[in-house]
C-alpha cells in the first residue's frame, strides 16, 4: 500500500500522480508502468534519481549496476504510476526526464544526455 502520493510534472506541463513506496514494494504481477526512484532533499522535495517505465514487478533493479548507481545515489522511494499502454509509457518517460534532467547520469542514473 502506498504511503501517500506525489505529483510529477512533465516538460509539457502534464501532470502525473505516483504512488509513493518504500524502496522495495510488494507488486501485484503484471503490472505496467512508469516509476521514479527518488530521495527528498534538504527541502522537503522529491528529486528524481531514475525515471522510467516496464514491468513494476522487477522496475530497475533487473540491471545490477543500475540497481547499484540508485542505491550509490541515495533513493529512498520508489514511485509507481500504472499504465499499461507502451506508446503512453514511453511518452510520459521522456516528458518527466525532459523536466528532470537531474535524473540523467553524473547526478542520477538515466542513460544518455540531458537535453
Amino acid at each position: 500500500m502506498a504511503e501517500r502520493t506525489c505529483t510529477w510534472t512533465g516538460a509539457s506541463g502534464r501532470k502525473y500522480v505516483y504512488d509513493v513506496h518504500p524502496r522495495h514494494p510488494k507488486v501485484p504481477p503484471h503490472q505496467a508502468g512508469n516509476f521514479i526512484y527518488a530521495k527528498m532533499n534538504e527541502q522537503k522535495r522529491w528529486v528524481p534519481i531514475y525515471i522510467g517505465q516496464g514491468d513494476l514487478t522487477q522496475r530497475a533493479a533487473a540491471e545490477r549496476d543500475r540497481a547499484a548507481c540508485i542505491e550509490a545515489k541515495g533513493a529512498t522511494h520508489v514511485h509507481l504510476h500504472v499504465k499499461f499502454d507502451k506508446e503512453d509509457r514511453f511518452a510520459e518517460e521522456k516528458d518527466l526526464l525532459d523536466n528532470f534532467p537531474q535524473a540523467y547520469i553524473p547526478d542520477g542514473c538515466n542513460e544518455g544526455q540531458a537535453r
